[in-house]
């Protein structure tokens, strides 16, 4: 087991932490807004830790923090819908950045419209992917949730926003 002790100069011994944080913040993360909902909620995040786990059936995997909001929408309601924006809408994600609960509709003014699974669409999204859940492990203080996608919207063909078109970092 690594020790947890830190020397003055910030590395754990066996791991140096600024270089962990410099080298996962090179990982190509994209940014979704990822919709949920539950009962007659609705809710938005920006999500960046996602990627597919397996051809068939077609599964998508994403990381959400457990002590947030979002987690328990995900758990409750047991469907989500990834919607990709295109590399001109980061101020669209960077409103879903903020923790606002808000009864009813998270997603204040953004137009959207309810998909095949009940989860929010984004009118903006250039794609969306609508999964139903069907698995939920904890991972540290993120809970690794896998969706099984049930339907696919392509809007427009453009190439998404990823984490380095932006200053924004969710990693290290």
């Amino acid at each position: 087991m690594v020790s947890e002790n830190l020397t003055g100069d910030g590395v754990r011994r066996g791991l140096d932490l600024p270089a962990k944080k410099k080298i996962l913040r090179t990982i190509p993360y994209g940014l979704y807004a990822l919709t949920s909902a539950y009962n007659d909620e609705l809710n938005v995040f920006t999500a960046t830790w996602v990627s597919q786990c397996s051809f068939e059936p077609p599964l998508l995997m994403v990381a959400v923090r457990k002590d947030s909001y979002s987690h328990d929408m995900i758990r409750n309601g047991g469907v989500f819908a990834l919607n990709f924006v295109g590399k001109d809408d980061a101020d669209l994600l960077a409103a879903f950045f903020k923790t606002v609960r808000r009864v009813g509709n998270k997603l204040g003014d953004a137009p959207f419209r309810i998909g095949a699974t009940g989860a929010p669409l984004l009118d903006a999204a250039i794609s969306a992917l609508e999964c139903r859940v069907t698995q939920f492990h904890e991972a540290g203080d993120h809970s690794v949730v896998i969706g099984e996608v049930v339907a696919a919207h392509l809007y427009r063909d453009e190439s998404p926003l990823i984490c380095s078109d932006t200053s924004w970092h969710y990693a290290g």
